[in-house]
């Protein structure tokens, strides 16, 4: 698990990771836009919180499980930085480029634009588009 250090940076790069993606990785607080939604599940993927990324993710698009464990034994995600977020009446996109870098081969790039739906006050993953 992530270690408390309150100048511990966020994996999505967005400041502290105490005050940016811990409290929704914790459950304390619930994204409040799909924009950050999707950057708490960049830090999940980073930090390996396969668990959080499922909760988040559509019943209607969720895979019965996620190994994050062994993609981060497999290498790092490097960054993310968002392109844009076009926010709706309980939908919206938002388009992002996630970089990662395996153990061995070179560096790559996820770009994507993504899909939310809101149901019950709470912002869930439907799917994407690659880009």
């Amino acid at each position: 698990m992530v270690q408390k250090n309150k100048s511990l940076p966020c994996p999505c790069g967005h400041g502290a990771y105490q005050a940016c993606c811990e409290p929704f990785h914790i459950q304390t607080q619930t994204a409040p836009t799909a924009e950050a939604l999707m950057r708490s599940r960049y830090s999940a993927y980073a930090l390996g919180l396969g668990d959080y990324v499922l909760l988040t993710w559509h019943s209607s698009t969720r895979p019965p499980q996620l190994n994050l464990q062994q993609e981060i034994a497999q290498g790092k995600w490097l960054g993310l930085s968002v392109k844009g977020h076009w926010p709706g009446h309980g939908k919206a996109e938002v388009e992002f480029v996630a970089r990662y870098k395996p153990n061995h081969g070179p560096a790559s790039r996820l770009h994507e634009r993504s899909r939310f739906v809101q149901e019950q006050g709470r912002w869930y993953y439907v799917d994407g588009d690659l880009l």
